[in-house]
């Protein structure tokens, strides 16, 4: 391997790490057609930042991320900062001619995701590609669970039930972070992983959501500053600050193909870490998928002798599976951090084939519509309301 795809990854955070686990360890499992070399980190603060760098393998780190895109020797531009930034990242790096891989949600109002969208177009007519970081497509059951409705094993879909549980907020004296800032995240639970529920259920049933009812809740309405926040020093502080997005989301969806869903987004969820749920029932079957068990997947098949239904538990772990082959013999367990080396090395295959990677900044669009949408909805008091608008 001899050819080179230079990244330069924006953002130090849980997402920072989980990325730069996936740039290093990818080409080192899979026969890439180019190696993604890490080459600058950039960060608001230079002593985390170089910290970091540090830790994880870049070989620089700066703290000016237009310096970094006006590089000659940078390719990639991997953005994992707060929402509120995605869309100038994405849009001046497109500009400048390079391949930008943007952590989901795509951006933090329609209109963002909308500008960023129409400059992927652009840019990839001059062969330069934008991808979005659903990650959860890549873990291996979920695609395997892809490709067997795409197989018609399920035969029509009816129901999809979606849900994302985590509790991490439930202590009402858990520090107020960025997350919890609208102008910062675009929204709660919703957008935080609620956004990776839909886009879920809509890769494996490959149809859309066309319409949504929803309700938004917000249990916790002020929170402790972190001490850097509120300009004190030390480690605690006593000023509070106001929660500004949602806790729990819950709404219902029509699909473009038929089916109807249910799905459910919070981070109050008592006893549950980090459970992403998606059951899929069809006229001749059904598949339930659980992050928290990510290397399976149940399988029940309507179509066998009625002494012999039931929900039976698939393995992923087969070198047939998706992913499963270039990494441990059959039954060790991936984890969660296997996904990230997965999306480097979709993303570097599609660039170096000049075929467009997938989900596309298009398909980050529609999923922003659909989460407008529900909060559209739940100020309306959750009537219907269209994913278009």
């Amino acid at each position: 391997m001899t050819d080179r795809l230079r990244v330069a990854m924006v953002g130090v955070g849980f997402m920072g790490a989980a990325h730069s686990q996936g740039w290093r360890v990818a080409p080192r499992f899979f026969d890439l057609p180019a190696f993604p070399e890490m080459t600058l980190l950039v960060g608001r603060r230079p002593e985390p930042t170089a910290a970091a760098a540090e830790k994880w393998g870049w070989l620089e780190h700066g703290t000016d991320w237009r310096a970094a895109i006006e590089r000659d020797d940078i390719d990639i531009v991997d953005i994992v900062t707060p929402g509120d930034t995605h869309h100038e990242i994405a849009i001046a790096a497109l500009e400048a001619g390079k391949h930008v891989l943007c952590e989901k949600p795509l951006a933090n109002t329609v209109e963002q995701a909308q500008a960023m969208a129409e400059a992927a177009a652009r840019a990839a007519e001059r062969g330069v590609y934008a991808m979005v970081g659903f990650t959860y497509r890549r873990v291996p059951a979920a695609t395997f669970a892809r490709d067997l409705v795409a197989q018609g094993v399920l035969g029509e879909i009816r129901q999809v039930r979606a849900m994302y549980l985590q509790d991490w907020l439930v202590d009402p004296e858990a520090p107020l972070t960025w997350r919890m800032k609208k102008e910062l995240a675009g929204s709660g639970a919703l957008g935080d992983i609620g956004a990776h529920a839909i886009d879920l259920s809509q890769f494996i049933t490959g149809q859309r959501l066309t319409a949504v009812s929803g309700m938004l809740e917000t249990f916790v309405k002020e929170r402790p500053l972190l001490a850097e926040s509120s300009g004190l020093s030390g480690t605690a502080s006593s000023e509070r600050g106001e929660v500004t997005v949602d806790d729990l989301a819950l709404f219902t969806g029509r699909f473009d193909g038929g089916a109807v869903g249910s799905f459910e987004a919070t981070r109050f969820s008592t006893g549950r870490k980090n459970a992403l749920r998606v059951e899929i029932a069809g006229v001749d079957g059904a598949l339930s998928f659980d992050l928290e068990y990510m290397n399976e997947l149940q399988y029940y098949d309507r179509t066998a002798p009625a002494d012999r239904q039931g929900f039976r538990r698939i393995l992923v772990t087969e070198p047939q599976h998706p992913y499963a082959g270039a990494w441990w013999p059959t039954g060790h367990m991936l984890g969660y951090e296997h996904g990230f080396s997965h999306q480097a090395k979709d993303f570097v295959e599609g660039v170096v084939a000049g075929t467009q990677p997938t989900p596309t900044f298009a398909d980050g669009l529609q999923v922003q519509l659909v989460l407008d949408a529900v909060e559209r909805s739940a100020g309306n008091g959750s009537a219907w309301t269209p994913t278009t608008r």
